[in-house]
């Protein structure tokens, strides 16, 4: 099968801005407890943080990790998470059916981010609390001293405020399944005020309001526009929630998700732009994806933990080659909106539906959805270009007419390199493609990664680690400004161009 691909140095979508490779940790599973943090591990620093755990948050370069939920926040009292250890209570955890030790903290957050070398996106609660305690938060995170809550904090051995600038007005607060649930009037006036409040302390702060939990909410999209009534003039972003699954074992509407996915990114984005229209706004509200992913695979095992525990093994989705496929296709849909969608976080980080594993006690390893990740955070930080595919289609029942080829394209911050993200979703031919650069004569293709297993339900695991990995294959003879390359069936590609 032939496949022509045009790009265009003068047709661009947008910066890319680089927390769109963020993450998330919440207080649920072993996200945290067995996670990130687990004293007396042979790995453990003096901290109790597992090195082995940090060393591959470092090799992902995640910028962003969201905290502390997530649906655990909306019945979280932050001052139980901070002073000495051996004060704090421990607390039911009302979303997840689990115990809350507190054993590990904000603060503790706030030192593991810098170990790990990312900053905080902080989750306020605005389900069971409100304006003042979410105030209190912000003054005891970035007020210098000589008030209340910033003595507070320094009484508590730090010193120097943690300065987070980015803040989540709470969390999917059209569910029912969520403690304090709202209308969308109800939050949107809570947010606004608490908006207000915070940007009175400090107006540089970007803050999230909460935006429907899927799109198949029964008020989406009526949510957003209602909640951006209220509060259009005090927030810089509204939040999007997806996960894809693959229930009925449909591998051809799996690898499709991706234009759910894009559809699901238009529609909030119009939502934004007719209110700013309505308000005769000059600010763009800008889309914090800050929960994806691919999960299905845990569901059934998790109604048979037993409650009230620490550190239960929840949302332990062990990751197929398949999916690995999928979420190559979603982080091409994120960087295609790069001039809208500026904040995007894989949910999660560690054990709860995450690119990385561990066992208690244990080794930690990649699951095969690290590696699209992996790439897009080292290769796709720059200006997302325009991309023109011509390729064939197969018929879907869900998506209509797809692709088989899904694609972005990336131009490095210094402009001397592009980088071009394939999948191919065809599962038994190899797709030859070419094509010509309009303004980019001078790239050569100097390198073509692959991610490929022969077996789609091939996974990673403690035994068998490196199972499903990238190989560099061989990109034979090129003529700068053009591509001409093969991409086999069912395949990650990243093909790099340099002058």
């Amino acid at each position: 099968m032939q496949a022509k691909l045009h790009l265009d140095k003068e047709f661009t979508v947008g910066e890319v801005d680089k927390r769109i490779f963020g993450s998330f940790i919440e207080h649920l599973g072993r996200a945290v407890y067995g996670g990130i943090f687990e004293p007396g591990h042979a790995q453990a620093d003096k901290s109790g943080f597992r090195k082995d755990v940090l060393n591959l948050v470092r090799e992902l370069d995640v910028p962003v990790v969201r905290y502390p939920g997530g649906n655990f926040v909306s019945s979280f009292n932050w001052e139980d998470s901070v002073g000495p250890v051996a004060g704090r209570p421990r607390r039911l955890d009302l979303a997840w059916k689990a115990v809350e030790p507190n054993l590990f903290g904000l603060n503790e957050f706030m030192a593991w981010a810098k170990a790990a070398n990312t900053e905080a996106m902080m989750a306020l609660n605005l389900g069971t609390r409100g304006i003042e305690a979410a105030s209190a938060l912000v003054e005891y995170c970035n007020h210098p001293g000589e008030s209340y809550w910033s003595d507070l904090r320094k009484s508590h051995g730090v010193k120097n405020p943690h300065n987070i600038k980015l803040w989540c007005l709470g969390n999917e607060l059209d569910g029912p399944w969520q403690v304090g649930q709202k209308t969308p009037d109800e939050y949107g006036r809570l947010a606004f005020e608490t908006a207000k409040a915070i940007k009175l302390f400090d107006p540089t702060l970007e803050l999230v309001a909460v935006g429907s939990s899927n799109r198949r909410m029964p008020l989406f999209p009526q949510w957003e526009a209602t909640v951006l009534e209220h509060c259009y003039d005090k927030v810089d972003y509204i939040s999007v929630h997806e996960y894809y699954a693959n229930r009925e074992n449909d591998l051809p509407t799996f690898l499709a998700n991706s234009i759910g996915m894009d559809h699901f990114i238009n529609d909030v984005v119009a939502t934004c732009d007719f209110v700013q229209a309505k308000k005769r706004g000059h600010k763009q509200i800008h889309l914090s994806f800050d929960e994806w992913n691919v999960w299905f695979h845990s569901n059934d095992a998790d109604k048979k933990l037993a409650p009230w525990t620490v550190g239960p093994a929840q949302l332990e989705d062990v990751y197929t080659f398949e999916d690995a496929l999928v979420v190559g296709t979603l982080i091409n849909t994120l960087l295609r909106h790069a001039d809208r969608v500026k904040i995007a976080c894989m949910a999660q980080l560690v054990n709860v539906i995450a690119p990385i594993m561990t066992r208690n006690g244990g080794p930690a390893w990649k699951q095969t959805i690290f590696w699209p990740l992996f790439h897009a955070s080292k290769y796709g930080r720059g200006t997302s270009m325009h991309l023109k595919i011509d390729v064939g289609h197969y018929a879907n029942a869900t998506y209509g007419d797809v692709p088989w080829l899904d694609a972005s394209a990336i131009q490095s911050e210094d402009r001397k390199t592009v980088t071009v993200f394939v999948v191919n979703r065809h599962a038994k031919e190899t797709i030859e493609l070419t094509g010509k650069f309009a303004g980019l004569e001078h790239l050569k293709l100097k390198g073509h990664t692959v991610l490929h297993h022969a077996d789609i339900k091939a996974v990673n695991d403690e035994k068998h680690p490196d199972n499903v990995a990238p190989v560099e294959k061989a990109v034979g003879a090129q003529t700068a400004g053009t591509l001409s390359v093969g991409l086999g069936p069912l395949s990650w590609n990243v093909l790099r161009f340099e002058a």
